[in-house]
């Protein structure tokens, strides 16, 4: 995920006297950490989670860190949320005799969820779930809070994933804007919205526009070009190698290496199915998230080519990937070509040993 303020100077808005963002071409760009860590205390903190039931006790904190980064981006009026965050929330924990007027035990937990990010939204994330005390009353509790804590913690990011991508702390600017009296263009500045507007394509691009397919509406394409340092007979060998995808990708896959055969990588957040294989030249597959819209089915074609001996070039086209997925967060190409970027090329780069 590119950080905060790191964006191309060419996308982002320089804030200017009036505060316009002409056409809303470029981005707007919202930094939301500090906002995050606040709504996220309020949602989290200092809520009962058992009072009794039980004989047993349990009330969370406070938030005691939320790291990392959160921001929303504006574009053409398109909301496009971003974060990869880290959160650690404090509980406390009593549990009495049967009788409920002898303290058993009194002690502390903490709950730590190492990864909660926007590529992920609609998926319950990594939880993971402490107690200070392990004896036998100590466990009780926590398997108490896991019980009823855990289901808790999840809602509650449920609610931050949705408030982001209805755009954050950065929805009531849009609001306003929305509602805002259209000043009357001047001559010089309607001149000056003209030359922001992208050009028409004339000339032999629409001659070259005539001889591609039709676009689908709501669709986008993703074109990446990669070197690495390696023969494509083995970038490729990995590419369709069960293991080798679980070793640099930290996470299980199934690969069935034959035209025809299905797959599933990233612990089942992508499945597909092999359309087309030529030994280290070819792969063309079938690709679904399980986060997009019942029914759509993206393609995958990666070509291998050595143009020197010991290098490799590969061209990925991903065609008929979704704008949005089913929860309406606008992040899906975004999210997927950086995933194909840093999740994938890299990695192979750096467990391999293949950059360059």
């Amino acid at each position: 995920m590119a950080k905060l303020g790191e964006g191309d100077k060419r996308w982002i808005v320089e804030d200017r006297p009036d505060g316009t963002n002409v056409h809303n071409w470029h981005w707007s760009e919202t930094d939301c950490l500090d906002w995050s860590r606040n709504f996220l205390s309020n949602l989290l903190g200092n809520k009962t989670l058992l009072s009794g039931e039980g004989n047993l006790f349990i009330k969370t904190k406070k938030l005691d860190k939320l790291e990392g980064e959160a921001y929303v981006n504006v574009r053409k009026g398109k909301i496009i949320p971003g974060y990869e965050l880290n959160l650690v929330l404090s509980y406390e924990a009593e549990a009495k005799d049967s009788d409920g007027k002898s303290v058993l035990l009194t002690t502390e937990g903490s709950v730590e969820v190492p990864y909660i990010s926007d590529e992920n939204a609609g998926e319950d994330p990594e939880i993971r779930i402490t107690i200070k005390d392990d004896g036998p009353v100590g466990k009780r509790l926590k398997d108490a809070f896991i019980a009823k804590g855990k289901p808790f913690v999840f809602e509650k990011i449920r609610e931050y994933v949705d408030v982001m991508s209805k755009g954050g702390p950065a929805k009531d600017d849009l609001e306003v804007k929305k509602v805002s009296v259209k000043k009357p263009v001047s001559g010089s500045a309607a001149a000056a919205a003209a030359a922001a507007a992208p050009p028409k394509a004339g000339g032999s691009s629409e001659k070259e526009g005539k001889k591609k397919e039709k676009k689908k509406e709501g669709f986008k394409t993703i074109t990446m070009t990669e070197k690495f340092s390696c023969r494509a007979k083995d970038l490729y060998e990995i590419l369709l190698d069960e293991n080798r995808w679980k070793g640099f990708t930290q996470s299980n896959a199934k690969i069935v290496k034959e035209v025809g055969g299905e797959f599933s990588i990233f612990d089942g957040s992508v499945t597909g199915k092999n359309m087309e294989l030529q030994e280290g030249k070819l792969i063309v597959q079938q690709w679904r998230f399980g986060s997009w819209p019942d029914g759509i089915v993206s393609t995958v074609r990666l070509t291998f080519e050595e143009p020197n001996s010991g290098t490799t070039v590969v061209k990925l086209t991903h065609t008929d990937v979704p704008e949005e997925d089913r929860y309406g967060n606008a992040t899906v190409v975004e999210n997927t070509e950086r995933g194909w970027r840093d999740l994938i090329f890299h990695r192979i780069r750096g467990v391999f040993g293949f950059g360059i």
